[in-house]
């Protein structure tokens, strides 16, 4: 074998070895990126999750609003990136104990029970108004001392949550998407989907409770998405009596059916 032939195996073989080293370290980063995006989002492989969604105010069963609908496709395709399967049920269908899997709540706590049950007994210092009367404070949000009104189209307000069970591994996190309208849901799963290497760097895999400002809504979605600030600690510590919300006035409406066609619009959801 002369130095020309030597020459050309060995520089075969050592493009082989760069490429197959290469090849290595590509399927390890993406790999380590896959398993970190399931320990954020709790769903290893071929795990199951649950997409609680609330009716449409007056609509047959698991009929969702439109901006809603396009918050169930962000999440699933978030779900789908983890090989992991994902079950629509309705907000009143939902049995599951905290953590037993990944949950993940659409909708305000007036058409949402689901989301009234998470608020109460997980974030006892939020607030969210839910009288069906129209007013200045319709839909607005009370965190801790600090007060959030609507302000349709121009600034409208949506919590974001990661909250789990103590500190055991098997348990499964619940996320909450609680907006004033049905386009704040949406921005929220948004703003996780594009956020949440940064928000597993930051958190560690432990709990957070986020407020988003959606500003400049319009009719084909969220325009600009604004974080607000981290309120874990106000939304977890209960409100004192005397600061707590009023109870909302029942509706003038007779009809049960008009009632909640009417909390639906308070909510967007």
């Amino acid at each position: 074998m002369n130095d020309d032939v030597r020459n050309i195996v060995l520089g075969v073989v050592a493009a082989g070895i760069s490429a197959a080293l290469g090849w290595l370290a590509r399927t390890y980063l993406w790999k380590r990126k896959l398993r970190r995006k399931q320990a954020f989002f709790g769903l290893p492989d071929n795990s199951e999750s649950l997409l609680v969604v609330n009716r449409e105010a007056g609509g047959p069963e698991l009929t969702v609003m439109r901006h809603d609908v396009f918050a169930l496709l962000e999440l699933s395709a978030l779900i789908k990136d983890c090989n992991a399967h994902a079950q629509v049920v309705a907000h009143d269908a939902a049995q599951q104990g905290f953590g037993e899997r990944t949950e993940f709540c659409v909708g305000g706590p007036a058409s949402n029970r689901r989301m009234a049950a998470h608020l109460s007994s997980l974030l006892p210092g939020v607030r969210v108004n839910v009288d069906a009367d129209p007013g200045p404070d319709r839909g607005a949000f009370q965190v801790g001392t600090e007060s959030y009104q609507l302000d349709s189209g121009k600034g409208e307000y949506v919590i974001l949550a990661r909250l789990t069970a103590g500190e055991r591994r098997e348990s499964r996190p619940v996320f909450l998407f609680c907006g004033q309208r049905a386009i704040t849901n949406q921005a929220a799963t948004r703003y996780l989907a594009r956020n949440h290497e940064r928000l597993y760097r930051k958190y560690n895999g432990n709990s957070f409770v986020l407020l988003l400002k959606v500003v400049n809504s319009q009719a084909y979605g969220p325009d600009v998405v604004e974080l607000v600030g981290d309120v874990t600690r106000a939304a977890q510590t209960p409100l004192p009596e005397s600061e707590t919300v009023p109870a909302p006035r029942p509706s003038r409406r007779s009809s049960r059916s008009s009632s909640g066609t009417a909390e639906g619009r308070a909510t967007g959801s």
